[in-house]
């Protein structure tokens, strides 16, 4: 048996209200004869809305064309010279003793700067194909997932450092290379 709180549907559907215009509702005085050329009260209203509209169009024209445009790469040398930074940072960071009471400083700055190098060059597509971005890539997320999962004062493992740093020296070859 149904509920008297459900809502059953009915044989007839009831209409909607009608919703009324205000510029309906509002009289409208005749204009006198000399005043013939006067807009009407919704010309102004239809060119604000069409100038509203074409702004619109031409902002989201402008968006689409900017998003389209590639986004300026990086020379070649900055690239190289960030990353030689960022591997000076990872080894430096890495080699530090664990009683180094600036340890947990000098993660907070190695955090900050390989968020900084990874936004900048994981989307530039000529670069993804390089081994020294990949393996400098791979070594910063290794070092990251470390310090993020176990806290900035707690040591890298032995194993997982010598390949973090294999990785470091294979990207620094590699940059070398021009590769």
């Amino acid at each position: 048996m149904a509920s008297p709180t459900l809502i059953t549907p009915t044989a007839t559907p009831k209409p909607f209200p009608l919703i009324k215009s205000k510029l309906a509702a509002a009289p409208i005085a005749a204009a006198p004869a000399s005043n013939a050329a006067l807009p009407s009260p919704l010309q102004p209203r239809r060119r604000e809305f069409l100038s509203i509209a074409s702004a619109g169009i031409l902002s989201v024209r402008l968006i689409a064309v900017a998003a389209a445009a590639p986004a300026l790469a990086a020379s070649n040398e900055e690239y190289v010279k960030e990353t030689e930074e960022v591997i000076s940072k990872v080894r430096s960071t890495i080699g530090m003793d664990k009683n180094d009471p600036s340890v947990a400083d000098a993660v907070a700055k190695l955090r900050e700067t390989s968020n900084s190098w990874v936004a900048k060059y994981r989307r530039e597509k000529a670069l993804l194909g390089r081994p020294s971005f990949r393996d400098i890539y791979s070594a910063l997320n290794a070092v990251s997932g470390h310090y993020i999962s176990f806290g900035p004062t707690v040591p890298i493992p032995a194993k997982r450092r010598a390949r973090i740093l294999e990785e470091v020296d294979t990207a620094e070859k590699a940059l070398l290379r021009g590769r």
